[in-house]
């Protein structure tokens, strides 16, 4: 399982239900990246996305705890255990966790590469991502060459894990 995250200095990812920046290239990353795969969300993510729908050419599933929460337009998962079952059915290379703060919290230990869009820049955040360069479980394996864009220098870099994943 992987991981896809744009993260400030502090490792903050969101604030207002939105991301911190919006970098057109970590968006064609992002869509490169995740582009005939899975992705993992949140409900709120997905509300943050525009008109509230799905990201198109991938199989969206959406982990809630709201029984009562429906989408035709995505897979719904209620519950962990629910998830585990769905995700059964794909390759654990195709699946990327996407966010929000939560779903990343939940299931960083099981993922085995994390792409992280590292921006050298501060924001006022009220989300954010496990500090990966604090953590045993992961090594930075690659990172790009530092890129600017609207103003923000970034770069892409690629965290992998150290020990084996959490089951």
């Amino acid at each position: 399982m992987n991981a896809i995250v744009i993260v400030d200095k502090n490792w903050g990812i969101g604030r207002d239900n939105n991301l911190l920046v919006h970098l057109p290239s970590d968006l064609k990353y992002f869509k490169e990246k995740t582009t005939g795969k899975v992705i993992v969300i949140g409900r709120k993510t997905l509300e943050s996305f525009p008109g509230g729908r799905p990201l198109p050419n991938r199989l969206n599933i959406v982990l809630t705890g709201d029984e009562n929460y429906k989408n035709d337009h995505c897979t719904v998962c209620v519950g962990e255990e629910s998830l585990e079952k769905e995700l059964l059915k794909h390759d654990e290379e195709d699946v990327f966790i996407s966010g929000g703060e939560r779903i990343y919290e939940q299931f960083i230990e099981k993922c085995n590469v994390v792409y992280v869009t590292k921006m050298d820049a501060e924001f006022v955040a009220d989300k954010h991502f496990p500090n990966l360069d604090e953590s045993d479980l992961f090594q930075m394996t690659w990172e790009s060459e530092p890129m600017k864009e609207n103003g923000i220098r970034y770069r892409f870099t690629k965290y992998e894990r150290c020990t084996e994943p959490a089951l």
